[in-house]
């Protein structure tokens, strides 16, 4: 798993926002595009892209984007 890759999927997620403003230290919370849909996606993505069926509840105490990235690296060997 590279960072940059899954930087780089997650960005992929939003419509309306600038994959260049998403980086691995953003908070993705506080992006103005974040909605429930959007977190719905970026589970999806996470099962599709690296096979990991993430939950909601596992993806509310990450911050950025990089702790989400930690996180699914962890689940995924």
């Amino acid at each position: 798993m590279d960072i940059k890759d899954f930087v780089a999927n997650f960005a992929d997620q939003f419509d309306d926002t600038d994959p260049e403003m998403i980086t691995a230290g953003t908070a993705f919370h506080d992006l103005e595009e974040w909605s429930s849909l959007i977190a719905l996606s970026v589970l999806n993505m996470v099962n599709k892209q690296y096979g990991y069926n993430m939950t909601f509840d596992e993806m509310k105490p990450c911050v950025t984007v990089e702790d989400l990235f930690n996180f699914v690296a962890s689940k995924v060997k």
